[in-house]
């Protein structure tokens, strides 16, 4: 199955069939003892809120080249037929005629097109604030919004968030116009009644009913992922559309749909209102979101990593690298610490960290809840506005002393060796890498279980770092008498620092150790 934005495709409504539009078959509702019947009728509510809901246009120039079969702007390859086919013949004198009709077959400019998408939005307030998502109107020369009343009025685009698929847009009309205000999403209970209107396929204000499917839903389309899912019926050319709960207010923005086919299956995605309230506001006020930002890099706490440091849950994120400058590094967060809490909130899993950090105000001081060195440890920072990703610093590293000969350390199955020059340039490591780079990994070992090779480097182990052979045997030694069963190693690697858990408990005799 396929995740799909849910705006009409960049091409001509036109084509749209309508023998696609097939009745469903009707199952009976079950109403248990204990829940609240179904409205009679939603017809009240959605002639309150449709004069609110807007259809929102987006058109874009796209000039395409004739670069020669297969290049940028090449027309379409004729299909492979035997040699002399009529067939053959059919599709050269056609594909000729249309190259002529663009300027010759020689001509390396084709005319410009005008593409359109179309999509939804909602007003929400009466001097003419559209909200939509920013993938209906990315990349558009001109953006017109639809009413009711189908009069159509230029719209000016206010702000746009790319990260979190969010637009605002600005209208001017001549007369007050009908609003919709935002609701508490997060009094939203899976099973209630909702309503999703829109403009699918282009076919103007549409109103579809169903509930809240789930909560909180992930779908891997960036990290600030916090879903409603809704059977709501939504469907190309809902994007940017309001889910609106049974008092008609905006719970959602409808944004994506789960489809093997692109059309509803009663799999629908919407940003929640208190999310997107918060962005649309900062839209407004400075025309592009501003999102707190602490400095860090994170990664999830796995079972054996809670162990190897001694703590009783796996929850939390992890911390596996300090942005030089940032809030993090200013409040002397550390590589290694594992956030618990954050601004008074539970941090139960690695990506719920992103979304609770971006929701927190630029300049706001707040405490941050850490596990170090066995206890918990609270620290204050003052965050800052999160920079563009292209300008996030990685993570510097420093250097470290000269060769020695490889040396086993016993159990785990490696073989290190402190960096040298001929090391570094065995393994293609930066001049100043720091640490101890793994030469040798013993088949079926501890370190073979979790991935390790030849060429990444150990920079701690036990949250220690480590220069040299005999600093990590120390770590392992120290671990193994506290009757630990993992040790945690901070490895470099070509995608950069990560925690590895490395069970102590796996035997890997002599016979195991890499020769």
């Amino acid at each position: 199955m396929r995740l799909l934005r849910s705006t009409v495709a960049r091409a001509a409504l036109l084509g749209v069939s309508f023998a696609m539009i097939m009745p469903l078959p009707v199952a009976p509702l079950v109403h248990p003892a204990a829940a609240r019947s179904a409205p009679d009728s939603f017809a009240d509510l959605a002639a309150k809120l449709l004069p609110a809901v807007v259809n929102v246009s987006s058109t874009q120039t796209v000039t395409a080249k004739n670069g020669g079969p297969g290049g940028p702007g090449a027309g379409p390859e004729i299909p492979m037929f035997p040699p002399g086919s009529p067939f053959e013949q059919f599709f050269k004198d056609f594909l000729n005629r249309n190259k002529q009709g663009q300027g010759g077959p020689d001509s390396q400019a084709r005319p410009e097109r005008r593409a359109q998408s179309l999509g939804s939005g909602f007003i929400i307030d009466a001097s003419g604030l559209v909200v939509t998502n920013n993938h209906v109107i990315e990349g558009a020369d001109e953006v017109s919004v639809t009413l009711q009343d189908n009069t159509t009025l230029k719209a000016d685009i206010v702000g746009r968030d790319e990260s979190g698929d969010i637009a605002l847009l600005k209208v001017k009309s001549d007369k007050p116009l009908p609003t919709v205000d935002f609701g508490d999403s997060s009094q939203s209970r899976v099973g209630d009644w909702v309503l999703a209107i829109g403009n699918p396929f282009g076919l103007g204000g549409t109103v579809t009913a169903g509930i809240v499917s789930a909560r909180g839903r992930d779908i891997h389309q960036g990290q600030y992922d916090d879903f409603i899912q809704t059977d709501a019926a939504i469907n190309r050319g809902n994007s940017g559309g309001p889910l609106f709960n049974m008092d008609g207010q905006v719970i959602g923005i409808n944004t994506a749909i789960f489809s093997p086919s692109g059309g509803s299956i009663g799999i629908g995605f919407s940003i929640p209102s208190n999310m997107a309230k918060n962005i649309v506001a900062q839209l407004k006020e400075y025309g592009h979101p501003r999102r707190g930002w602490l400095g860090v890099k994170i990664q999830q706490v796995t079972p054996d990593i809670a162990e190897s440091l001694g703590l009783k849950d796996a929850s939390g994120a992890m911390v596996a690298g300090i942005t030089d400058g940032g809030p993090a590094d200013k409040a002397k967060i550390r590589a290694g610490d594992i956030i618990l809490k954050f601004d008074g909130q539970d941090v139960k899993e690695m990506h719920n960290l992103p979304r609770i950090v971006a929701d927190a105000a630029v300049g706001k001081e707040v405490p941050v809840v850490l596990w170090r060195d066995g206890k918990e440890v609270t620290l204050d920072t003052t965050l800052a506005e999160r920079p563009a990703d292209a300008q996030l610093a990685a993570v510097d590293s420093g250097a470290r002393p000269d060769v020695t000969q490889p040396t086993d350390i016993a159990g785990v199955g490696l073989k290190v060796a402190p960096l040298s020059q001929d090391l570094k340039d065995k393994f293609q490591l930066s001049a100043d890498q720091k640490g101890v780079v793994i030469t040798d990994v013993a088949p079926n070992s501890a370190a073979a279980e979790r991935g390790l090779k030849p060429g990444d480097v150990i920079m701690e182990v036990q949250q220690n770092e480590v220069g040299a052979p005999a600093d990590i045997q120390k770590q392992i030694d120290a671990a193994r008498k506290a009757d630990r069963k993992n040790v945690l190693m901070l490895i470099q690697r070509e995608g950069g620092v990560q925690y590895v858990p490395l069970s102590l408990s796996k035997s890997s005799g002599k016979d195991k150790q890499p020769g």
